[in-house]
């Protein structure tokens, strides 16, 4: 799927980031998949509901899931921005990242599990 039909785009927004809310209604609607890209032990001590597991130390995007928009999310942001990068080089076009990390996700009252 086409990730400029499911998030808005200012001039002021990063093309590579999502927004809080903007996530939140996107895994509400099912109409994308979260890739959590902490390393097991952390990803297994609470993560957002429905998220997958791909640690950035064994990243690979080739595993990336088909057929839906990808949101990456680590601790703070710099592990997704570097997996993007690495989606990106890639090839794989509908992926982006949630600068915040899960830090910024509970801090702005999203759910963890």
């Amino acid at each position: 799927m086409d990730l400029s039909k499911l998030f808005s785009r200012g001039a002021d927004r990063n093309a590579d980031e999502i927004a809080h809310d903007e996530l939140a209604a996107a895994l509400k609607s099912n109409a994308c998949v979260l890739v959590d890209v902490r390393e097991p032990r952390e990803f297994s001590a609470g993560h957002i509901a429905g998220a997958i597991n791909m640690p950035l130390s064994r990243f690979d995007p080739s595993r990336l899931p088909d057929g839906k928009a990808v949101v990456l999310i680590c601790r703070s942001g710099a592990r997704s921005a570097s997996a993007l990068s690495r989606a990106r080089a890639a090839g794989h076009a509908n992926v982006l990242h949630y600068r915040h990390g899960v830090i910024g996700w509970t801090n702005a009252g999203g759910e963890f599990v």
